[in-house]
């Protein structure tokens, strides 16, 4: 079998991710080749792959879980343009992996044709070298002003002639109108690739939605796919803010680890290893008053360091943070939020704003950080609380010092917290410091992922018309798809 797939989307977080995610493992359990691919992700969770050069490349974290889930290597051709929000305004470019200069509002529906180029090449190097590319397509494909140049939803169907999936999230609501909506709004020659939907996050007995499902496929000659069922065993490494949430122990007074919820918030997965343990309660915070019973605080990464330590200020958490640490308890700072817990960061050069600005930070390290224009990128390992540690790094700011004092805690590592033995040793030494005592859990995060990969798998086909969907993969858009209006008429 040989052929591709768009999951678009009736919205963002609609569950595009999820289900390419389920249907790559489903397709790898099967022993197809099969690449995960998405066109241009906009979004600051991020992860480093090998680039061709051998050097550090970065890429979005779902397609970086989504060719985890297929059992292949990650690689820069599966999401060749990054888009990650510098602010409201502009984003920072990432092309093939390395930066790329910045794109403002002002540009972002013309100024995109050199970014869909090296995005049809990258799918079609991936094409050629595996039997099956899913893609996911981001948003909707029916943001009507950005289809003249979109290159990423129904530009790519075109350019490849593939089929599409639309997925809906119905534990929103109104996703039947939003099926039709998209199918209506779509062009004659974009409605000609649409050939179903998949609903998602479905409670209860879907036996209930049998009338719903015939309707909407009366109504646009488009069956519905499948329902998958909402599941909260379903998380995964996330590329959406959208998907910022907290992980609640049920064990009776677990360990509280406080996350603070930055406004510009980057590779939030750092803390999921702290979700899976049984004993620990995350949540994220963005008040003083959230603070106030946690053992652990941690201060994440962000795409604007400065920006958002001055929204830490104006929120007052920074007082509340350094009364935590005051207190002896643990402040873990992860990247940007290590350069935070410092006590200067300037940048000369205008990397994240103006040239030449610097700013105090907490002064909770004796460490300074300086941005350069020079972006790292590289996979890392070594060891740390006498346990074996890897992770990646990716940043700007470059950090006078590597130490820690007292309860303070700081890392230029991403992922860290990912290796079993290092998250044991750093949570026992969190566990003293707060006069508790913890015992190892014996928890592999690897296999939880893994388990969480499988179970997406198992959803899928149970739920989901699999045979169809691989004859809408081999055999390409049905013909004779109807055309609805208004779309008929463009």
């Amino acid at each position: 079998m040989r052929g591709s797939l768009l999951v678009a989307g009736t919205s963002s977080d609609a569950g595009k991710s999820v289900f390419v995610t389920g249907l790559c493992r489903l397709l790898a359990r099967r022993g197809v080749q099969v690449a995960p691919f998405k066109a241009q992700n906009m979004s600051n969770n991020s992860m480093v792959v090998a680039g061709a050069d051998g050097a550090g490349a970065e890429i979005g974290r779902a397609q970086w879980i989504q060719a985890v889930a297929a059992g292949v290597v990650p690689e820069v051709a599966m999401n060749p343009v990054l888009l990650k929000p510098g602010g409201d305004r502009r984003s920072h470019v990432v092309v093939n992996g390395r930066p790329a200069g910045e794109i403002r509002s002002s540009e972002f529906v013309g100024g995109r044709a050199a970014l869909a180029e090296a995005a049809f090449a990258a799918y079609d190097d991936l094409a050629s070298r595996f039997e099956v590319v899913v893609c996911e397509g981001a948003g909707s494909p029916t943001e009507i002003n950005l289809r003249a140049h979109d290159y990423v939803n129904m530009g790519l169907a075109r350019h490849a002639d593939m089929p599409v999936v639309v997925v809906g999230d119905i534990d929103r609501g109104g996703v039947y109108a939003a099926f039709h909506g998209t199918v209506a709004l779509l062009s004659r020659a974009d409605q000609r690739l649409l050939a179903g939907f998949v609903v998602n996050k479905f409670r209860g007995d879907d036996a209930l939605l049998a009338p719903a499902n015939a309707e909407i496929a009366q109504l646009t000659g488009r069956p519905v796919l499948g329902v998958l069922p909402f599941s909260p065993d379903v998380w995964l490494d996330s590329e959406d803010g959208l998907d910022v949430t907290g992980r609640v122990s049920l064990v009776a007074d677990p360990l509280r680890v406080a996350v603070v919820r930055l406004p510009r918030i980057s590779n939030f997965t750092d803390v999921d290893a702290l979700g899976a343990e049984p004993d620990v309660d995350v949540r994220f915070a963005a008040r003083p008053g959230d603070l106030v019973d946690a053992d652990l605080v941690v201060v994440p990464g962000t795409r604007a360091t400065i920006a958002d330590l001055a929204w830490l200020r104006a929120r007052g958490l920074d007082e509340a943070i350094a009364a935590h640490a005051a207190a002896g308890r643990p402040v873990l700072g992860i990247c940007g939020g290590y350069q935070m817990l410092g006590r200067s960061i300037a940048d000369p050069l205008g990397v994240e704003g103006p040239p030449g600005t610097s700013v105090a930070g907490l002064g909770l390290l004796d460490v300074h950080t300086e941005f350069a224009e020079e972006k790292v990128l590289r996979l890392v390992s070594g060891t740390a609380l006498g346990a074996a540690v890897s992770g990646y790094e990716i940043h700007h700011g470059m950090v006078s010092a590597e130490e820690f004092a007292g309860p303070v805690f700081g890392t230029m590592w991403h992922g860290g917290l990912e290796s079993d033995g290092f998250r044991s040793a750093f949570l026992r030494e969190v566990s003293a410091l707060v006069g508790r005592h913890r015992d190892p859990s014996g928890v592999s995060f690897a296999a939880a992922r893994r388990a969480r990969l499988d179970l997406l798998a198992d959803l899928v086909e149970e739920h989901v018309a699999v045979d169809d969907l691989l004859a809408l993969i081999a055999g390409g858009p049905p013909a004779g798809l109807p055309v609805l209006p208004p779309g008929d008429r463009r």
